[in-house]
């Protein structure tokens, strides 16, 4: 009984491993039929969700030879940290390959950085929008139903694109990719970006 149980085990493993290898691939698949020089936008909550969350996916992209922009709602001010970590968002896009005239960050208390609140979603997907068209964007990457580690502003940006797609007022040569969240920080990142442990409570991180 119990080989037959250890055998059905390692079926569902192997069957659950090859789906999620499907759907990544798929995810991929999607950025190369965009072609190369595509404009693809980074939207994120906090300076250092790019590193934390986004640079496999950045990284990627910058292969297949696309344009990247980033978008981040808020300053990270939650610590009262605001300016170092502006300063060090625009540090770790260099790294990236992001130039400071594709960063844009938003700093004003509509997008307080707190997992006690909850951002308007209207209002984030207006913001979101407009910042599509002015840049001519046809990808768009950000976080997944549950924010990745949770956190409420990250879900709030999730819900706000998925917002936009569903009612059809993304351009129609507009895309929507889902990101490849990264449990670990890139090592060259390691000395810019120090991790927030109040928002990831959730993420398998370590030392």
């Amino acid at each position: 009984m119990w080989l037959l149980c250890v055998l059905a085990a390692v079926l569902a493993w192997g069957f659950i491993w090859v789906w999620d290898s499907s759907e990544r691939m798929k995810s991929w698949e999607q950025g190369r039929l965009l072609g190369a020089e595509s404009r693809t936008l980074l939207v994120i909550a906090h300076p250092d969700d790019e590193a934390m969350f986004f640079a496999p996916t950045v990284l990627g992209l910058a292969r297949l030879r696309h344009r990247v922009y980033l978008l981040c709602f808020s300053a990270g001010n939650y610590y009262n940290q605001g300016e170092t970590r502006k300063k060090e968002l625009l540090q770790s896009c260099d790294v990236l390959g992001i130039p400071p005239s594709s960063v844009m960050i938003i700093d004003n208390r509509d997008f307080p950085d707190d997992p006690g609140v909850q951002w308007d979603t209207e209002h984030v997907a207006s913001v979101l929008l407009q910042h599509i068209e002015v840049n001519g964007i046809n990808l768009v990457v950000t976080f997944d139903a549950g924010g990745v580690s949770g956190h409420s502003n990250h879900i709030a940006l999730y819900a706000a694109v998925r917002a936009l797609y569903s009612e059809g007022k993304l351009p129609k040569e507009s895309h929507v990719l889902p990101p490849q969240p990264a449990p670990l920080v890139p090592p060259p990142l390691h000395f810019l970006l120090p991790v927030h442990e109040n928002q990831l409570i959730e993420l398998p991180l370590k030392p």
